[in-house]
């Protein structure tokens, strides 16, 4: 088994050097890269920085003007007949957001940029509020209703920007459902992983990969995925409305317990993140280019604000205007990058593992035991230290898992684009599972394939490269639709708002109401 899991490995040694050409580019050009500062600067980041810059500024900084409206969305109580409430749309996404990206992508970043990567990150976020509230608002006025559920996202605002063209909406949905298989063995390998390490800080034994335990935990987390995916996007957001609230507060309970404890670090904290950010050395030299690129990078993964890969939750939503949920799509961001990776950060800055003797091996340990380590710095006493990484194992294992559930559950939204039968759709959760199992058996055989993970870096950037030039394409709909929003005169959205005639639900449900 090892020898075809080290074969496959191999086949997609080219995914990773792809990949960092894509992220890279222009910046591996040598005339490029002799332009004072801006040759550190890679198109990926001008294109999402600069988007979220644009629209922030055409959308009168959204983010903060309707910050407190969004927090009375999230707060109202509301049933709904068809889709899902506006707040489960949010929990949904925030499934997919809050991932193991958020404590393995924000430690690496700072491994490789240091602290001030962390501030980038911060700007990413907050311009990428603005990218992400175009993205909802355009998913929700292009949304179909399919039996009780509402279907849409990017393979279905593309196709209606690009012409109605029914190839269009196939390929962005071949895309994304790509995007998601990439992804799905290093979600079911994390899953599978975390328990096993969960198990051994319980018992206090080390549990071998090819275990019986691995076998059957990996074939638990198995049944359970198929049964919960299996039930539809409503089921599914069931689970994410349990799950995500507990590990988000848990997780955030846990960090602030530990900057407590180690309270004199965080005027540590501040100067190590904004000192890496802004010295000359990193505006002048190449340490620019590693501490921008990885913030945002990190950001993005994390986020996904820019990708077009939270829309599918985004449409599933029973909102009564489009920008409600926009509104929301901003606060996610908010949520994961502000608040959940900022909570990372300090643990990883604050403990100085980055940095002094021991840095090189920290440097060497491998994702999740670089943040243990930080965490066994932090807390004073075996027990405590135990306990500490026992609780943000478990987080980990959540995060995991609501990703699990959210691209199987996005990719099934995404493939109605392509035919909305039964039989494509469960095809569609088949294949998932198939793949996310593939991530557990690599685990049982004791490989973690580097190059087949390196295809979510890969696909993170190619759908940037389709979904923002689209969202560009739509802008004028999403700044009229927000235009009337703001207004709030009483009179329902319909096509005619965004200027369009082909926002069908929405005409529907004006007809509807006289």
């Amino acid at each position: 088994m090892q020898g075809v899991f080290e074969a496959i490995n191999g086949v997609f040694g080219f995914i990773g050097p792809l990949s960092d050409l894509l992220w890279d580019f222009p910046t591996n050009c040598e005339w490029y890269r002799n332009i004072p500062i801006l040759g550190n600067i890679s198109l990926a980041i001008i294109v999402l920085l600069g988007s979220g810059i644009f629209f922030t500024i055409k959308l009168g900084f959204i983010q903060v003007t309707y910050f407190k409206k969004g927090i009375h969305l999230l707060a109202e109580k509301r049933s709904v007949k068809t889709g899902i409430t506006p707040l489960a749309a949010f929990l949904l996404s925030a499934a997919m957001r809050v991932g193991p990206g958020n404590i393995i992508g924000v430690t690496g970043a700072i491994a490789v940029g240091g602290p001030g990567a962390l501030f980038w990150m911060w700007i990413s976020a907050f311009f990428g509020m603005a990218v992400a509230y175009m993205e909802a608002v355009l998913a929700q006025i292009f949304k179909e209703k399919k039996d009780d559920e509402f279907v849409g996202g990017l393979p279905f605002y593309g196709r209606k920007l690009l012409g109605n063209s029914v190839g269009i909406g196939v390929f962005l949905s071949i895309l994304y459902i790509l995007y998601a298989l990439c992804c799905l063995p290093a979600q079911g390998f994390n899953v599978v992983s975390s328990v096993g390490r969960m198990a051994e800080i319980l018992t206090g034994k080390t549990i071998a990969a090819d275990s019986l335990f691995y076998y059957v935990a990996g074939a638990l987390i198995i049944i359970l995925t198929a049964v919960v995916a299996f039930g539809g996007i409503k089921k599914v957001s069931k689970w994410t409305d349990m799950m995500v609230p507990v590990m988000a507060v848990l997780y955030i309970l846990v960090v602030v317990v530990l900057i407590i404890l180690n309270v004199g670090q965080i005027p540590y904290f501040f100067t190590s993140v904004f000192g890496g950010a802004f010295k000359p050395q990193a505006f002048f030299g190449g340490a620019m280019g590693t501490v921008l690129a990885q913030g945002v990078k990190r950001g993005l993964m994390s986020n996904e604000a820019g990708q077009g890969t939270i829309t599918m939750s985004a449409a599933a939503a029973d909102a009564k205007h489009p920008c409600e949920q926009g509104i929301l799509a901003s606060l996610g961001v908010f949520l994961d990058t502000i608040v959940i990776c900022t909570l990372t950060g300090f643990v990883v800055v604050m403990a100085h593992c980055w940095t002094g003797e021991g840095a090189e091996a920290w440097a060497a340990l491998d994702k999740l035991p670089k943040f243990t380590e930080s965490i066994a710095v932090l807390t004073p006493g075996t027990s405590m230290n135990a306990v500490m990484t026992f609780l943000v194992t478990l987080c980990f294992g959540l995060f995991a898992f609501t990703c699990l559930l959210g691209m199987i559950s996005f990719s099934e939204i995404a493939a109605n684009r392509i035919r909305k039968d039964a039989v494509c759709i469960n095809i569609v959760r088949c294949i998932a599972l198939f793949v996310a199992a593939f991530g557990i058996l690599c685990n049982l055989a004791g490989l973690e394939l580097g190059n087949l993970w390196a295809f979510s870096d890969l696909g993170n950037i190619l759908i940037v490269y389709f979904n923002v030039p689209i969202v560009f394409i739509g802008a004028k709909c999403v700044f009229k639709a927000t235009k009337h929003y703001k207004k709030n005169d009483g009179t329902p959205f319909d096509s005619s708002v965004a200027g369009r005639d082909d926002c069908v639900y929405w005409d529907e449900k004006k007809k509807e109401k006289h």
